[in-house]
């Protein structure tokens, strides 16, 4: 496993590597990305991350989310980690991007430059239980109340940028 994310400055352009870890801990920005999937009557496929991850273990957030590899492009990152994760292989299209910046558990720090991506699938998710311990469709306005009334149930890049995705792609449920 290659545990190097790409540094980058608020215009995306590289300006060095360095460990995951360490970015985490120093709160660098880096680049990241995030897949929504939505299946074809428009529920969209959600990950319940897997306890001993580093950050944000046994919460429930997009479909999958990682870094891509140094010289690798965000979209074929995204692609990659998609089937690795949830065993899904869909043609993403990219939606937007974000800047956040989170403090989370255990004093790590999400500092990203997150591409966001999209895609339908009604394939059944095989996941890879290291990163993903169990899987749910919900419909948008499902997940907007339930988010409401569990919000330290969800990642913080997750809260962050639903309303846009769920303003932005042309599934409607």
């Amino acid at each position: 496993m290659n545990d190097q994310v790409v540094l980058v400055n608020e215009n995306d352009l590289e300006i060095g590597l360095m460990p995951k870890l360490e970015a985490h801990q120093k709160g660098v920005l880096h680049r990241a990305f995030s897949v929504f999937i939505f299946n074809s009557k428009g529920e969209m496929l959600l990950q319940q991350r897997a306890f001993g991850k580093y950050h944000s273990e046994g919460l429930w957030s997009n479909t999958c989310c990682s870094h891509p590899l140094p010289d690798e492009a965000a979209h074929h990152g995204a692609v990659r980690r998609l089937e690795e994760e949830m065993g899904i292989n869909a043609d993403l299209q990219f939606l937007f991007s974000f800047q956040y910046h989170a403090s989370l558990e255990n004093g790590l720090t999400e500092n990203e430059l997150d591409h966001v991506f999209w895609g339908i699938s009604d394939a059944k998710p095989e996941l890879d239980l290291s990163e993903a311990m169990s899987y749910k469709y919900m419909k948008p306005v499902d997940i907007k109340d339930d988010m409401g009334q569990n919000p330290d149930t969800y990642t913080e890049w997750f809260k962050i940028c639903i309303n846009e995705v769920i303003e932005k792609i042309p599934v409607k449920s």
